[in-house]
């Protein structure tokens, strides 16, 4: 393994499930609850049951947390993400484990991303990482997408109440379950993962 922008020792947690390990730098973001984000991918990658022809688009996706383990499932993904470190992280960690299939798109997920071919595309699923801003200003781009299923990840149950609101009022989906997982006891912060489909 080389050394990762002259770190000798890269730093790296890893995916068991899917085979998957995963460098980073000290400045990038992650999941620091290892265990908790382990179940975390699991339990979304079950609800979005990427199927081998289903091309699915990840927003915000960081260095590739979900998209490398949806790939696994042989699914097509697109990433998307606006930090361009994170989004060449993932392009490496995607070489590291050796997954195809997958391509990595950096764009301000809260500006106008209409005209990149990746907004204008047409997928199965789409699964949603925001931080806790939301996501509101993509959500038209998941509207047009074709998309029959969504995976919305997030650390702010308020922005995620809101943004499925916005999901099923405006775009046709309905909520089909969400839950909590506690990423750091003793706190008040929680992630929470809502499932939304429609016909």
């Amino acid at each position: 393994m080389q050394a990762l922008d002259g770190i000798s020792t890269p730093l790296q947690y890893t995916l068991p499930n899917f085979d998957l390990t995963f460098r980073f730098l000290p400045t990038d973001f992650i999941q620091v609850n290892g265990e908790i984000n382990r179940k975390m991918v699991s339990r979304a990658i079950e609800l979005l049951s990427p199927g081998a022809d289903d091309v699915v688009l990840d927003l915000f996706c960081g260095l590739g947390n979900f998209t490398l383990p949806i790939a696994r499932s042989g699914a097509r993904v697109v990433g998307v993400e606006g930090d361009e470190t994170l989004v060449q992280r993932a392009r490496e960690n995607s070489v590291d484990n050796s997954v195809d299939g997958v391509e990595f798109h950096a764009a301000n997920l809260f500006g106008d991303c209409e005209d990149f071919e990746w907004a204008k595309g047409k997928y199965d699923a789409v699964l949603l990482d925001p931080p806790r801003a939301g996501s509101r200003e993509i959500l038209p781009v998941i509207g047009r997408s074709d998309a029959r299923r969504v995976v919305y990840v997030s650390c702010n149950p308020g922005t995620l109440a809101r943004d499925v609101g916005i999901l099923v009022a405006e775009y046709g989906f309905q909520l089909e379950g969400a839950g909590v997982m506690d990423m750091f006891p003793h706190t008040a912060h929680i992630e929470s993962i809502a499932h939304l489909r429609r016909n």
